[in-house]
């Protein structure tokens, strides 16, 4: 990774050119200068490519990480990858959490890392059940096909504020057809994913319940970068961060047909089906763009809501009280209004 690109060091550098050589001569010696090289950068995912990665390749394929001097590289992640520790090693550059409870635990670890920007305003994790469930309340009478992370984590919420029971919770092995099969449950998934296959092999369309809009305020597909590059390469980070929120803005309104192509490339078993109902669901839900987003722009964060969450899961006996979050994170590099103006009116 390149670490000299810096827009105003170069304007000074000019400057100093024109005053120690005279007019002529400074032109000269510009002509003469090789093109700065983009820094090189590479993201690393939390998963395989699909649609909730579509902003990060619209980046790419759109030229805007070059228009900022960046030239990135995605390294996908999945079943055999674990890109979060190339992270504080220096393997990678950046990486895509999944909510900030692992932002939390890299606090309580010691790991060296910090969250920069959180493109997801809403976590995607959804109960979905048949539909004739008509009330997230209902969901307390049915079994439950969960995770084993799951019922570590947002469960325990569940179970702490809203009284649900985890005699009600069967093993969820990410297969649909026993909530297809059982007309008495409900399951997990993704707001952008499952309900999918629901409708694709159930051939109905089920009730959804988003966490988030239960109250369930983690960020979620959140920039992480080590805190030793954060600080001593700010501009950087900066850049990477403002370029990433352009192609998302680009991504959910423009024109996103080669940033899906890239992506189909990286995952050949995703299709333009899939694709397409993915980002619907982002659009309709509010995942990316909601909330802070309207006048913060996207990636936006507040203290206030972070404290909220962990506050949450401390009340869940999730995590330790005595965790410093606020050091899992950092505002520096967002809240800016960076692509705004790219949001249809």
């Amino acid at each position: 990774m390149r670490l000299g690109f810096r827009p105003l060091g170069s304007r000074l550098l000019r400057a100093a050119l024109l005053i120690g050589l005279g007019l002529a001569g400074a032109a000269g010696a510009l002509t003469a200068a090789p093109a700065q090289a983009a820094d090189k950068v590479t993201f690393g995912t939390n998963w395989v490519a699909q649609a909730e990665h579509g902003g990060f390749y619209q980046a790419v394929v759109d030229g805007t990480y070059a228009k900022y001097g960046l030239d990135v590289r995605i390294l996908p992640g999945g079943p055999q990858a674990n890109n979060r520790l190339l992270l504080p090693v220096g393997k990678i550059d950046f990486y895509m959490g999944a909510n900030m409870l692992q932002a939390f635990d890299s606090v309580k670890e010691g790991i060296p890392t910090t969250v920069v920007a959180a493109i997801f305003q809403k976590d995607p994790q959804v109960l979905i059940a048949h539909p004739d469930v008509k009330s997230f309340a209902d969901l307390k009478t049915r079994t439950l096909f969960i995770s084993k992370e799951g019922l570590a984590s947002y469960y325990q919420w569940l179970v702490k504020d809203f009284g649900f029971s985890e005699a009600q919770v069967k093993p969820y092995t990410f297969n649909v057809a026993p909530f297809l099969v059982d007309k008495n449950s409900a399951m997990q998934g993704y707001i952008t994913s499952e309900p999918y296959a629901v409708e694709k092999q159930g051939g109905f369309k089920p009730a959804l319940f988003l966490l988030a809009d239960q109250g369930f305020d983690t960020y979620s597909t959140t920039i992480e970068t080590r805190i030793d590059l954060a600080d001593k390469n700010p501009d950087l980070v900066q850049r990477f961060v403002d370029a990433s929120i352009i192609g998302w803005y680009n991504y959910l309104y423009g024109d996103n047909a080669k940033a899906n192509a890239l992506i189909k490339q990286d995952n050949p078993e995703m299709t333009d089906e899939m694709i397409a109902f993915s980002i619907a669901k982002m659009k309709e839900f509010g995942i990316v763009d909601s909330g802070d987003t309207l006048t913060s722009g996207i990636g936006a964060m507040t203290d206030a809501k972070m404290k909220s969450f962990f506050d949450k899961m401390v009340r869940a006996k999730v995590v330790d009280a005595g965790i410093d979050y606020t050091k899992s994170y950092t505002l520096k590099f967002v809240n800016k209004g960076v692509g705004k103006e790219l949001r249809p009116q």
